[in-house]
């Protein structure tokens, strides 16, 4: 198990249920430690659904992007509650600035255009915040899944088999 990868969930209370479990169940499946980083460590925190529940293994504050592979970002409620987070910002560019695989799905890209880093970037996104990603730089795309260098973007949970597979191919398949 030498090519595990850290992969980082950012999460709030409400992401969207399948956007997080299938991305996450499919990393564990592949080998990599997933780490959940939420505003506070030991958080429990609740799909919009009410089918799932996750407990924040970081607060913001501890997380160091360096430490990661890649970088998840579900969709729902959980970027709104997550992007007007200084820390989540400064954590964002960090990865970005590294190049380290950022992969937001649904309303995700939120984050990403809180933290000022899709100014000449193409992404796809839920289609009802084009026009957010479009205010800060970012040109949208209505496609199942778009790739911008280190950047992994979808629209919705119909995408998540598009958008699991390009994750896995920017950071590799470490299943036995």
């Amino acid at each position: 198990m030498t090519n595990a990868k850290k992969v980082a969930f950012l999460l709030a209370d409400g992401f969207e249920d399948s956007e997080m479990k299938n991305p996450f169940d499919e990393m564990v499946k592949n080998g990599h430690e997933t780490v959940i980083i939420s505003e506070r460590a030991g958080e429990e925190l609740k799909g919009k659904k009410g089918t799932i529940v996750y407990t924040s293994h970081l607060s913001i504050d501890e997380a160091k992007a360096s430490d990661y592979a890649a970088v998840i970002i579900p969709g729902g409620s959980s970027p709104g509650k997550l992007m007007d987070n200084e820390k989540v910002q400064q954590f964002v560019q960090e990865a970005d600035s590294a190049g380290i695989t950022i992969a937001a799905i649904c309303h995700g890209p939120q984050i990403l255009a809180a933290a000022g880093v899709l100014e000449g970037r193409t992404l796809t996104s839920y289609p009802g915040i084009a026009s957010e990603v479009e205010k800060v730089g970012g040109r949208f795309i209505d496609k199942k899944v778009v790739v911008d260098q280190n950047l992994i973007t979808s629209r919705t949970p119909e995408d998540e088999p598009a958008f699991i597979s390009e994750i896995l191919e920017k950071i590799g398949v470490n299943a036995w």
